[in-house]
């Protein structure tokens, strides 16, 4: 089954890499971008058919490696 794991950093944590890239955009003319947030996407392919125990699965690995837990949230969607 196909899964998508998205990452995010937390409320709060600073993004630079968002701040240079809201910088950028305001510098090219792009005046109405007021917060950029990077993060990333990672998809996998996950042997089985019970969905439920892919997305278990997909989010024990998103807490174990994927996802640095004290700075970053993530979210499991099985696509099918």
């Amino acid at each position: 089954m196909k899964v998508r794991v998205t990452v995010m950093l937390k409320e709060g944590v600073l993004d630079p890499q968002g701040k240079a890239i809201s910088h950028a955009l305001q510098t090219l003319g792009f005046p109405g971008v007021n917060d950029v947030h990077v993060g990333k996407i990672i998809e996998l392919d996950i042997a089985g058919t019970d969905r439920a125990a892919v997305q278990k699965q997909a989010e024990d690995m998103a807490r174990d490696l994927l996802a640095n837990l004290v700075i970053e949230d993530f979210t499991v969607e099985v696509l099918g």
